[in-house]
């Protein structure tokens, strides 16, 4: 079996194990590995191989993982799952509430449902319209919308 098959095999088996796992970096592997495959058709010897797939995988790896970290900075550090809109559709969603308890909480109705709505931690009760700021188990954390 030709040199070249033996490193596409292994470069689908990484793409593979990529789709079972999730794992972003078994695919950047695999990149590595199909450039191997690459040097094999050119006729580079094998430890020349052995090279071009280590320089290639680990290069894509790293500026995979910089790139990742770049758009966290971006984003603004690491988000808790209970403000991160990626995960929650409803963090940015304005309500209308019209009318405070005396315990610091409001009953809107949102999405066809009840929902209890509290103020964010600092924020002040002006206005009457606020914007969905975190979810906190089955409760709205709301903060005014500056208009």
């Amino acid at each position: 079996m030709a040199e070249s098959t033996l490193w596409w095999i292994a470069s689908g088996v990484a793409v593979g194990a990529e789709l079972l796992t999730g794992t972003l970096y078994l695919l950047m592997v695999a990149i590595g590995l199909a450039a191997a495959a690459v040097a094999a058709h050119l006729g580079l010897s094998a430890p020349v191989q052995m090279l071009v797939a280590a320089v290639v995988g680990s290069a894509t790896v790293v500026l995979c993982y910089l790139r990742q970290k770049r758009q966290e900075r971006r984003r603004g550090g690491q988000r808790s799952a209970q403000t991160d809109p990626d995960l929650h559709l409803d963090i940015g969603e304005q309500l209308h509430i019209a009318e405070w308890n005396a315990d610091g909480t409001a009953q809107v109705r949102y999405r066809g449902a009840q929902w209890t709505a509290v103020l964010r931690h600092g924020a002040d009760r002006t206005g009457t319209t606020y914007r969905v700021a975190e979810l906190e188990g089955s409760r709205l954390l709301v903060e005014p919308v500056s208009e």
